[in-house]
Formats: C-alpha cells, structure tokens, sequence
C-alpha cells in the first residue's frame, strides 16, 4: 500500500508540477552558472547508496568544502537558492528517487556516507526502510540551518546535537508507521513551512 500511494502521489506531482518545474529550471540558469540539478550520493534502504537530485541552489563546485550549510549566511547559496530552500521547492526532483523506488514520500531523510560511519549499531536501524522525502525530523528542524549558523562549530553540533534526536525520531518513525501516520507527517510537514515562510 505505502509502495502504491508513492508511485501514484509521485506521478500526480511531477505531472501537475512540471511546467513550474521549467520555470524553475530557466530562473536557476539566469541567476548563476552552472546545472540546473544538484546530485549527491546518499545512502539508502540496506545501507545502499543511491543518487539523490535536487535543483542546484548552490555556486558550482560548493560542496568541495563543508557538506552543512547554514542558512541565509552560507556565501554558497545562490538567490534563488534560498528562496527555493525556504520553501523546500529544491526538493521537488525527489520524485524521480521516490518513483524510481529509491525513496519514499515519508520516511528517514537519506544521510551522506561521511554520517552514516558514525551511527552506533542501534541507529543503523534506520536503514531497515526506504529514505524518505519528509520525516518527523523534517518538521522539528525545519530551521536546522539557521541553528548551525548561531552554533561556534556547525558540524560538531550537528553531529553531536542534532543527528542524533533526528535518528532518534526517525527510529520512533520506524516503531509505528503506517499510512495514517505518513499522511499527519505530510501534513505537519505543509504546515511547517508555511508557518516558517511567516
């Protein structure tokens, strides 16, 4: 069933969405150079990395450095990456992952290896099920950036801090899902970043 309701949303919204998503694409070419789509590896359902796509909203080459961004003073981002990045739009090719069966339209947000060979037995458990567009962890840190930027030392709060009260609820995720949770996850999810973009 969660497999199906995937493949039908997806297909509903990379067809109603792709004329914005042209519109997207010329704006992101006029306002800097470089592709139009961001590729990052990321590591999927057992512990198996995949492509993850999103619209570049970042100067070419930026992620040579730091893989944490943090907000509206990360120099890297683009102008129309932080309006893309605030109301998460950079996402939308995330469709093409969930229909190619890399991911699901909820589950645990895919971390990037470097990450991922740090988590303990008990949070590798997360990778038990398909990667996620949206989770609980989604919705709390819905300012993650803006909490990196006001830390001294971004990647060790994250590390420290922040990855693991993601795993965390991404384990409660695991513990109790169904369709009925994944459709209040969505719609808290909407409600986060309209309450964000206020």
């Amino acid at each position: 069933m969660k497999r199906l309701f995937d493949i039908i949303v997806s297909l509903i919204v990379l067809s109603v969405g792709l004329p914005f998503g042209i519109l997207i694409a010329l704006v992101i070419v006029i306002d800097s150079k470089g592709r139009i789509f961001y590729k990052q590896w990321r590591v999927g359902r057992n512990n198996v990395d995949f492509p993850l796509y999103k619209f570049r909203t970042m100067f070419s080459e930026s992620d040579r450095g730091s893989l944490i961004t943090i907000g509206e003073n990360d120099a890297r981002i683009t102008k129309i990456g932080l309006f893309l990045r605030k109301y998460k739009i950079d996402e939308f090719p995330q469709f093409l992952n969930i229909l190619k069966g890399e991911m699901s339209i909820v589950g645990p947000r895919p971390e990037v290896r470097k990450y991922v060979d740090l988590y303990t037995p008990e949070q590798m458990k997360v990778l038990s099920v398909r990667p996620g567009l949206t989770d609980y962890a989604s919705i709390r840190y819905v300012n993650e950036n803006a909490l990196l930027a006001a830390s001294d030392d971004p990647e060790q709060t994250y590390i420290h801090e922040i990855m693991p009260d993601k795993l965390a609820l991404n384990l409660k995720y695991i513990q109790e899902q169904s369709l009925w949770v994944d459709l209040k996850i969505i719609l808290k999810t909407f409600a986060a970043i309209i309450h964000r973009s206020k």
